[in-house]
């Protein structure tokens, strides 16, 4: 079958790969489709240096074979992090943080750059009838940008800042203008402001002048996130890093100490109000730019706003 593997330096496009088999309590899934993420080309670049396997975490399929019944000939999108079910942080909730789990696309799974894969049933997530495809791929980023007012309580008289203008960004300021919140998206890039204007205001990092906020959010990608977001956070205020990057970053930990900065890593999030709001169509988001997946140098090149691979 068709896939794009990760040989540890480099992308390699295959049509020999093996097709998987499930194993109890999982199911073999036929891709639809499969976006890029931000965290694919980190990958690429060193974010995971052992990885070696089938890139891709951001999907619709199709269930095609499973020991759960209910699931076959659903239309799906599923989550990233399977666990041991076992320790402590399975058996208390936080199954993402287990300390062996293993991550499609990244950490000892397959992922879903390729034409089948499989996932554990219970990270599977049937999609409703109504919502179409190209819609339905946007679950697992926005789930990402839901998992914010998971951790932090927004309040609609709150000041709130997003540092990028990315695809991530879009996605939580779409999340947070559902609090009512004063909002306003910090980005280099103009040309897309479109995208944001019914959510946020949009300002470059020059517009801002001495403007704070109490709630400063990182979807930059970047090590350049942190630093602004330490510029223009207020004394006892909360900076929620969303970013993941290859590399590190230097900062002065006195400085938030000194002023009582909070700051929060956030990363996968809920599914279930994900669907809800695309379900809904609460949330307004651009079409995605499909290719076939041997084209993939050509996908990770394009500029366009959302990208994926198409193996309908």
């Amino acid at each position: 079958m068709k896939a794009l593997y990760f040989d540890g330096s480099k992308p390699v496009y295959l049509e020999d790969y093996e097709k998987p088999v499930p194993t109890p309590g999982h199911s073999l899934i036929r891709v639809l489709l499969s976006a890029i993420c931000n965290t694919d080309r980190e990958v690429i670049a060193g974010y995971r240096p052992d990885f070696r396997g089938v890139l891709g975490h951001e999907f619709v399929g199709v269930v095609e074979a499973s020991d759960d019944v209910n699931l076959i000939g659903r239309r799906v999108v599923g989550e990233l992090n399977e666990g041991c079910g076992e320790c402590l942080y399975c058996r208390t909730g936080r199954e993402k943080h287990c300390l062996t789990r293993k991550v499609i696309g990244m950490e000892g799974l397959d992922g879903t750059f390729e034409e089948y894969f499989v996932l554990a049933n219970h990270l599977i997530h049937p999609v409703p009838d109504e919502l179409p495809t190209e819609q339905a791929i946007y679950v697992e980023p926005l789930a990402a940008a839901l998992e914010i007012p998971n951790q932090l309580h927004i309040k609609p008289e709150d000041n709130v800042a997003v540092i990028g203008d990315g695809r991530l960004a879009l996605m939580i300021a779409q999340v947070v203008s559902l609090t009512g919140a004063d909002l306003t998206v910090i980005g280099r890039h103009p040309e897309k402001w479109d995208y944001f204007k019914k959510a946020a205001k949009t300002k470059t990092e020059k517009d801002l002048g001495d403007e704070t906020f109490e709630i400063v959010i990182d979807a930059t990608g970047s090590p350049s996130g942190i630093e602004l977001a330490k510029n223009i956070v207020r004394k006892k205020g909360t900076i929620v890093i969303k970013s993941t990057y290859a590399g590190t970053t230097n900062i002065d930990l006195s400085y938030f100490v000194v002023n009582e900065i909070t700051i929060m890593g956030s990363r996968c999030g809920p599914f279930p109000p994900a669907l809800t709001l695309l379900d809904k169509g609460l949330v307004n988001l651009p079409p995605i730019e499909l290719w076939d997946v041997k084209d993939y140098d050509k996908a990770f090149s394009s500029r366009a706003f959302k990208v994926g691979f198409d193996f309908r």
